[in-house]
């Protein structure tokens, strides 16, 4: 049903993020799927990586070591903007189309008042996106 998976990813918070790294593995594996692992970050010096070389190996050691964890093809795609704060939701579904993917499964948190002011980023992907996108609770 699947052909390709992508999973946004934020490095910073990866602990944050297992249910759907879980999923997304899950998936893959069912449907014998490559995954897509996509980081947005600034080219300025992060948390992260001071450069965006680095930021690009760190990504592509994540997709690695996800590959290897749990049996899945991946890659890895990395997006940078001047303030990915303000840009992630355009610069994943920039990646969606540039990636082909036909489901995206990403990780967001349980809806809260502040979401009527600021959307989530899983609800503009979902809203937007020409791919599925299948939305992963994290738990509180």
């Amino acid at each position: 049903m699947f052909r390709k998976i992508m999973t946004p990813v934020d490095l910073t918070h990866q602990d944050q993020m297992q249910r759907a790294l879980q999923c997304s593995a899950d998936l893959a594996r069912h449907y014998g799927a490559p995954v897509v692992y996509v980081g947005v970050s600034a080219t300025t010096p992060s948390a992260v990586a001071h450069t965006p070389a680095e930021f690009t190996e760190k990504l592509a050691a994540f997709a690695a070591g996800q590959a290897s964890r749990h049996g899945v093809e991946a890659s890895s795609l990395p997006k940078f903007r001047g303030d990915p704060a303000t840009d992630v939701d355009d610069a994943l579904l920039e990646a969606a189309e540039e990636t082909g993917a036909d489901l995206v499964v990403m990780a967001s948190h349980i809806p809260n008042v502040l979401d009527h002011v600021w959307p989530s980023n899983g609800g503009k992907v979902a809203e937007y996106a020409a791919a599925s996108v299948l939305v992963v609770r994290t738990p509180a």
